[in-house]
């Protein structure tokens, strides 16, 4: 995995970066604010962007926004000490792929991370939850649309996933194989013209389609 790191402190940089070289992950290049996340991501491609939110002369948020818009392949997951429910769910809508706390203890933290290159959504604990609460309340009382286009087991693998299951979890739960739980969120991805499994949640949220646990669940991603 190759990563780049932005934050607009050098110290935290220092020590995210030793964290991942005792992981053995490689950090591509550092960026102190998003312009030059921007111009780095164009010139290095890297495969994941560690993304501050709060930093001089363009923020995480705008960078993601633009980065995503022009390398949709680089995955972005937020890296902030900000929990408020208006920059989760911005960063979300921008695009990002993560949103996860400094707070984090670094076995917790690699955990998450290492689920981006299975296609994972590393979201901090609690989070997850607020996420649903926010498009379910944007749905209000609008009559849930037919969600005729996915199968019973995509559903299913729906229903595990806006929980903040695993694909390894899931395959657990349903009984078939971590391959088979990738086969169907392809699928999903492909049929809903989505992203990540962030937004198909938000998507299934938004249009009705999760169970009543699912929306109040606080799940751990």
């Amino acid at each position: 995995m190759r990563v780049l790191l932005v934050d607009d402190h050098p110290l935290f940089r220092d020590g995210v970066r030793s964290l991942l070289a005792a992981r053995g992950v490689e950090v591509v290049g550092e960026a102190g604010n998003g312009r030059e996340a921007v111009a780095l991501a164009q010139r290095l491609r890297p495969d994941v962007i560690l993304m501050d939110i709060s930093m001089p002369q363009m923020d995480g948020l705008e960078a993601t926004r633009l980065i995503k818009a022009q390398m949709p392949e680089i995955k972005i997951v937020i890296l902030t000490v900000s929990d408020e429910d208006r920059t989760l769910f911005e960063a979300i809508k921008s695009g990002a792929q993560g949103y996860l706390l400094k707070d984090l203890q670094a076995d917790e933290f690699f955990a998450l991370l290492s689920g981006v290159e299975r296609g994972e959504a590393p979201i901090s604990r609690g989070l997850a939850g607020r996420i649903l609460e926010e498009f379910a309340r944007q749905r209000g009382e609008r009559p849930a649309e037919s969600p005729d286009e996915l199968t019973e087991r995509e559903l299913e693998v729906l229903a595990w996933v806006s929980r903040g299951a695993s694909n390894r979890e899931v395959a657990t739960a349903l009984h078939v194989s971590e391959n088979t739980v990738k086969f169907h969120m392809k699928n999903i991805l492909d049929k809903l013209h989505l992203r990540n499994r962030a937004e198909v949640v938000a998507y299934a949220a938004r249009h009705g389609w999760l169970p009543p646990a699912a929306h109040g669940d606080t799940g751990e991603a």
